[in-house]
Order: C-alpha cells, then structure tokens, then sequence
C-alpha cells in the first residue's frame, strides 16, 4: 500500500498527463458535477442518489453522450483527439456488465473531460456537461445501443 506523502500540486501542461490519469481526474469531475446536480435538484435520499445517478455516469450512459457528441458534430478536433488518446488507452481493467468497447468510448468521454478541467476551460466543460444532463432528462441518450 502507499504511503501518503507531501504533495506540492503545480499548474501542468494537460497534454503531457497520461490518457488514463486524464480519464480518472475526469471520472471523478464528472461525478461530483452529476452528484452537484441531483442534490440541488431536490434529490437528497441517500438510497436515491446511486439509482438517479447511473443514469448519467454509467459506461453505458458515457458511451451514448460521446457517440452523440460526435455525431452532431459538438466536439473541437482538441477535444476528439484528448477522447482518441482515451479510446485506445491500454487498461488493464473494464467496467462490470458492459463490452469493452462501451468501456473504451467511456473512458474517452472521462479523458476529455479530465483535459477540460486540467486545461482550465470551464466553460467549456460546464456546458458539455449542462447538454449530457439535458440529453440524460429528456431521454435522448440511447444507452441501449451500447449493452
């Protein structure tokens, strides 16, 4: 096990941080602005809160948002190629219930956002994750082709 050590964190260059380390600051940015949403939106009950939010950060619920996005065209050629370099990351783990290949378009979807908030573009991030949350509410994220 690891011993926890004095970290001094410093501003980095985002493309210099390796795709998975990308995706797992990513996963953990998404989470908490999905978990933000669901308590200001009245849903407070403990037992509720993983139910409503696998609807939106599920592997299954990622790889539809990212397929969609690329298909409406709402990616930057930046943003495709921060989410390529997550795609075709070698890891040596997969989520449970879920293909591979869902898990790999997942893991592209959590790199890009990763990149987002490590590059500072909050903007840009705040709003990407506004229209999953939109296209998560009004039924428009076709998880299902990805079981």
């Amino acid at each position: 096990m690891l011993k926890p050590k004095k970290i001094v964190e410093k501003d980095i260059d985002p493309n210099t941080i390796g795709s998975l380390a990308l995706a797992y600051l990513g996963d953990g940015v998404y989470e908490a602005a999905i978990r933000q949403h669901l308590v200001k939106g009245g849903i407070v009950r403990p037992q509720h809160l993983q139910g409503y939010a696998t609807h939106y950060v599920s592997a299954k619920a990622q790889a539809g948002l990212i397929t969609k996005m690329k298909e409406l065209n709402k990616l930057t050629a930046e943003e495709i190629a921060i989410f390529k370099r997550g795609r075709n990351a070698n890891s040596y783990t997969h989520a449970k219930n879920t293909s591979i290949s869902t898990y790999k378009l997942s893991t592209g979807f959590e790199a890009m956002i990763g990149y987002l908030y490590l590059s500072k573009q909050y903007d840009r991030l705040d709003n990407l994750i506004a229209w999953c949350i939109e296209q998560v509410e009004n039924g428009e994220n076709n998880e299902k082709r990805f079981e």
